[in-house]
């Protein structure tokens, strides 16, 4: 009892710690802004003002929610493949989202639907087609192999890799320049469209791994347990992937493959909180919102005026970490989480 009270603790921290980022973040900047300019309607603050609801507070509301699903994804996929290296770029859903918005730029298009612009729209479609391969490879059997699924996510996200290098290749240097910059990822937004197509599938993606939390805990300790305890593990396989598969397609599509967020919060969380689901998606969803917020309000900050992709600071941050997860593996032990 006094074990969960604990967890809980934490968790109320952690969405303190998570509120407070939110609101200190868009403050700081080239200017940093004051809370009196915030919240003035003068005209002479207005210019502060603007930047501060129209600019700042929307990208940190979106840093937030695209952390928090890259953050939940991964944790979800290392507990189905029990291996604390899979995370959403794994599967090839990445790579998809990313060969779209490829292909949008090589073509020269410059259209919007509604609010979506064309980029988002190719991007969503990419990571569609990749998640549809993927089902299709892990379905050619009555039941589902994690090991299948994730060997073919494998291979889909190399395959994709090459055709964006190939059109990478027979592109101008300005559309070649501009793929790599989406590659890299972003998060520059102004006003708050973007947040009301990207706020739904974070929470969308708390709910449903919040429903199968119990599942998730099984999943952990093996498979064959879970089947035991009559879990029907095809099906609960299958829902999550296509549902996380959704959300990663969708917050991608908005704001570009941004890398090790799945990776580094899992771990984190885990090693702080413990491995029960019931605390650890919560607690997962909200560090890997804060963490990213954080991250863009580097990239954003460090070399003024200019601006490094939030993805290359999140890379340089995961890198080591991603070699500290190998290090710290006891030898010999097949049990990563």
């Amino acid at each position: 009892m006094k074990n969960h009270s604990s967890k809980s603790i934490k968790i109320v921290f952690l969405l303190i710690f998570s509120v407070t980022v939110i609101m200190i973040t868009p403050l700081i900047g080239i200017k940093f802004l004051s809370l009196s300019d915030v919240f003035s309607f003068n005209e002479t603050a207005n210019r502060e003002h603007t930047i501060f609801w129209k600019m700042r507070l929307p990208r940190a509301l979106m840093a937030f929610s695209g952390g928090a699903v890259f953050a939940i994804s991964g944790m979800v996929f290392q507990a189905i493949f029990r291996n604390p290296l899979v995370s959403p770029f794994t599967l090839g859903i990445s790579a998809g989202a990313s060969l779209g918005a490829a292909i949008y730029i090589w073509l020269g298009f410059s259209f919007t639907i509604l609010t979506f612009s064309g980029i988002s729209i190719f991007s969503f479609s990419g990571a569609s087609f990749s998640i549809a391969i993927i089902w299709m490879l892990a379905n050619m059997k009555d039941k589902i192999a994690t090991t299948t699924m994730l060997l073919a996510g494998v291979a889909v996200s190399f395959s994709f890799a090459s055709l964006i290098m190939l059109i990478q290749y027979v592109s101008g240097i300005g559309e070649s320049v501009r793929i790599t910059r989406w590659l890299m990822g972003g998060l520059v937004v102004f006003g708050y469209d973007s947040i009301r197509s990207i706020v739904p599938l974070a929470t969308g993606g708390l709910l449903l791994t919040l429903f199968y939390r119990n599942e998730l805990n099984l999943f952990t300790v093996g498979e064959e347990l879970a089947i035991s305890r009559g879990m029907n593990t095809t099906l609960v396989i299958r829902v999550l992937f296509l549902g996380i598969s959704i959300m990663i397609g969708g917050t991608v599509s908005l704001c570009g493959p941004i890398a090790f967020i799945g990776i580094i919060s899992p771990h984190i969380c885990r090693l702080v909180i413990g491995h029960d689901h019931r605390y650890l998606a919560p607690a997962t969803f909200l560090f890997g919102g804060s963490f990213l917020t954080i991250c863009d309000t580097l990239a954003r900050t460090l070399c003024p005026p200019a601006e490094i992709p939030v993805g290359v600071i999140t890379s340089l941050l995961g890198g080591p970490f991603f070699l500290w997860i190998l290090i710290r593996r006891p030898p010999g032990s097949n049990h990563w989480i």
